[in-house]
């Protein structure tokens, strides 16, 4: 099973949120519904970077260093790695960080 390691970005909110899941469709659902902190004026959260890891621990220890990034540093991190729409490969990583 791979899990997803994503930032979310509200618009609304100007805020980013980091974390892992094995649905990424389900959680942004989720996210949008209102249900976590969601949407303000009823402007969803946007999906600005993702990758996937093969095991659940990798995904972890990948969102905990993001958890760890400034704004500043994720607002960097984004740019870098951003790869099209979705972001890097597994390939690269976080091997910048």
């Amino acid at each position: 099973m791979n899990y997803t390691v994503y930032i979310l970005y509200s618009p609304s909110t100007d805020v980013y949120y980091k974390g892992q899941t094995s649905n990424i469709s389900e959680r942004l659902k989720r996210h949008n519904s209102g249900r976590e902190k969601a949407t303000k004026h009823g402007i969803p959260w946007k999906l600005v970077w993702t990758t996937n890891k093969a095991s659940r621990g990798e995904a972890l220890k990948l969102e905990g260093k993001l958890k760890n990034l400034s704004r500043e540093r994720t607002t960097q991190f984004i740019q870098k790695y951003k790869v099209g729409v979705a972001g890097p490969d597994d390939s690269r990583g976080m091997s910048g960080c």
